[in-house]
């Protein structure tokens, strides 16, 4: 089973929110997932409220061979300053 850890949009129109979650692959963007890892806002303006991710499970599934989209990576990377191996990121 590939598995992704992708943004899962939830929220109003105009007024989004989004989960990190680890799904597989061949589901759609909102369907069921397997574990939720955390959260981004946004609209919020201070940069550290907007990202929040439990690094432990991250890493976890990191190391059992998700594949992190690259909007994820991104988010993580500036945030955390976590770097994944390049064959665990989805290019564009």
């Amino acid at each position: 089973m590939a598995v992704k850890i992708r943004l899962m949009r939830l929220g109003c129109r105009n007024n989004p929110v989004y989960r990190i979650v680890v799904v597989d692959s061949r589901k759609r963007r909102d369907a069921d997932f397997i574990e939720n890892i955390g959260s981004y806002y946004p609209r919020e303006l201070d940069f550290e409220k907007q990202v929040k991710v439990d690094l432990e499970r991250f890493k976890y599934w990191l190391s059992r061979g998700a594949i992190v989209t690259h909007t994820v990576y991104t988010l993580i990377k500036r945030r955390y300053g976590v770097l994944v191996p390049k064959n665990q990121i989805k290019k564009k």
